[in-house]
């Protein structure tokens, strides 16, 4: 049964670091693309960083580029959000997504929350 749980999130200073979990079971991360993406209150779902299975294939949204860099921990299979000069607009929560045979799944989401 494909899981996903993120944890890492709280609250953090305008200009400080996080690091976002996301622990995956049930299937093997190192096969499928999988995605960050966040939800602030208010407004929709918006991807973040994705990370498809080639080494050089990373994307991230403009928002994020140059603050945001995602990873990967294949023998923990747990994928990771490190986000440096959070701002207040970051504030949302967080969740992880995967494909799997056509199907998506989405963890529980943890909530960062950036003070001004």
């Amino acid at each position: 049964q494909v899981q996903l749980v993120e944890s890492g999130g709280g609250l953090v200073q305008s200009g400080g670091s996080l690091r976002l979990s996301c622990a995956a079971s049930g299937f093997t991360l190192s096969s499928y693309p999988m995605t960050w993406y966040r939800q602030a209150p208010g407004k929709e779902r918006e991807w973040v960083a994705r990370k498809s299975l080639t080494v050089s294939n990373t994307n991230y949204a403009d928002s994020v580029k140059g603050r945001f860099t995602i990873s990967r921990d294949y023998a923990k299979n747990t994928m990771y959000l490190q986000m440096n000069s959070l701002t207040a607009e970051d504030t949302a929560v967080y969740y992880c997504n995967v494909r799997v045979s056509g199907r998506d799944y989405w963890g529980q989401g943890t909530q960062v929350t950036v003070s001004s």
